[in-house]
């Protein structure tokens, strides 16, 4: 979620170095592209995916898939190496989908295997969309402090959430983004102005619709704050709520159908997904 409290502070030797890894691997894959005279446009090509994910995958932030590896082993002659690293990715990747603490890991869980996701977002840009500068600042700032391992490590379990953007059959996703969040610059000009960026990458997406909740507004059914709704594989709908360290999933039809009315309403007075477009270049223009 897109919270402060997204996850209890943890001891440093809890930290399980996965975040380095995914730094080293993308170092590497930068050395190995740049050797064989590609652009990132031009690897992204060559690899099926976006020229915006190598350049995350080179800096670290985003998770290289292990048919990623396997397709640049091949497109950059690297010898050996990407593909000597896809079996301590897949368990990189299995490891971030269990480290959670146990109040959050059944929402990571349900979120990572869901086939539909809708995130009502009043206070931050949501979690799964947030850039690293952004989610550092998110960590960094909230109270009491974090130590440098848990923010550390915090940072790589938000980023490896991300991972749901590649999922193929990619799930159906929709936002309802605060105004108020996405005028709130954390982490400072620059890091907020990527974030903004990120934001509107994910909008133009075709199987994403985001949409704004614009601040004059003069009706909102929840004023209570944040939730999400996940449509699990056996197509029945359950909600998260999230607040101050206390989180819960909730199962029952008749508090889901709450949540799932709430959200209904508020998608029919936010600005539609072309006007909050929009909208959101325009406050990149005004930074």
């Amino acid at each position: 979620m897109s919270g402060k409290h997204e996850e209890r502070p943890e001891k440093p030797s809890e930290v399980d170095g996965t975040a380095h890894l995914f730094k080293a691997l993308g170092k590497i894959i930068k050395v190995l592209r740049m050797n064989a005279g590609l652009s990132q446009a031009q690897l992204a090509v060559e690899t099926h995916c976006s020229e915006d994910l190598v350049s995350a995958m080179e800096r670290g932030v985003r998770t290289p898939q292990p048919e990623f590896l396997l397709r640049a082993e091949t497109v950059l002659n690297a010898g050996g190496v990407l593909a000597a690293a896809v079996e301590d990715t897949e368990k990189a990747i299995s490891r971030a989908r269990t480290r959670h603490p146990d109040w959050f890991r059944s929402f990571a869980a349900a979120e990572a295997e869901a086939v539909a996701l809708h995130y009502f977002a009043p206070q931050a840009v949501p979690g799964i969309l947030q850039t690293q500068g952004y989610a550092e600042a998110v960590f960094r700032h909230r109270r009491p402090l974090y130590d440098e391992a848990t923010v550390e490590k915090r940072l790589a379990d938000r980023l490896a959430r991300q991972v749901i953007f590649e999922k193929q059959p990619a799930p159906t996703m929709s936002f309802v983004i605060e105004e108020a969040a996405l005028r709130r610059p954390l982490g400072g000009r620059d890091a907020f102005r990527e974030q903004l960026q990120r934001v509107i990458a994910v909008a133009k997406l075709w199987r994403v619709h985001l949409q704004v909740m614009p601040i004059g507004c003069e009706e909102h059914p929840a004023l209570e704050g944040e939730f999400t709704l996940l449509t699990l594989k056996g197509k029945r709908e359950v909600s998260y709520i999230e607040s101050y360290q206390h989180a819960r999933l909730i199962t029952d039809p008749d508090e889901v159908r709450m949540y799932s009315e709430r959200y209904g309403i508020m998608r029919a007075q936010a600005l539609t997904p072309r006007e909050s477009l929009e909208h959101l270049e325009k406050l990149l223009g005004e930074l």
